[in-house]
């Protein structure tokens, strides 16, 4: 039974998808799941299956959709895969520039998007923030936070041509640690 990261999109911001982590995990658990656990009330959850991670990903949205009524985009990946991001860190930083780890944020994309809409991203200019692309995980990095800083409110799911969900620094290791046991 392998590890895996189940990460939900837009949960429990303000009071719209209001979802409570314990009956999440109950919920979860009744379906077969092993070691179910999360990570604050945003949506990180570690499991243990032998799924795949688009049958997971299915599921886990077929799951709130049914116990919670709410349509949730979820991505999933391995905890190898979470550790690797760890390990490679943070790749969009500029080079010279002291991590803040609540301002790096990646963002867990469902697929790997096009070559050509990637190509087409335009490169951030001066005190725009930066991003970078590595297979199906997007780097941000956002110095003047989230709202703030212009490359944080680029339309990244039209760019793209998919949806993600983004973690901050921070909450990227915790859950990588919580997934590697």
């Amino acid at each position: 039974m392998e590890r895996s990261v189940v990460l939900l999109r837009g949960i429990n911001v303000g009071k719209a998808k209001r979802i409570g982590m314990g009956p999440l995990r109950e919920a979860l658990t009744a379906r077969g799941y092993a070691e179910v656990a999360t990570h604050l009330q945003s949506g990180n959850v570690v499991l243990g299956t032998d799924r795949g991670q688009e049958d997971l990903a299915a599921d886990v949205r077929a799951c709130i959709a049914e116990e919670f009524g709410h349509d949730v985009p979820v991505v999933v990946r391995s905890a190898a895969e979470l550790a690797d991001v760890v390990v490679a860190g943070p790749v969009a930083l500029p080079a010279g520039t002291e991590l803040d780890p609540a301002r790096y944020l990646v963002t867990f994309l469902p697929v790997v998007p096009d070559a050509a809409a990637v190509a087409a991203v335009p490169a951030a200019g001066p005190g725009e923030g930066a991003w970078a692309l590595r297979g199906r995980d997007l780097h941000l990095w956002l110095p003047d936070g989230v709202l703030a800083t212009p490359v944080g409110g680029w339309a990244w799911d039209r760019l793209l041509g998919t949806t993600g969900t983004g973690r901050n620094w921070t909450t990227v290791t915790r859950v990588a640690a919580m997934a590697a046991g």
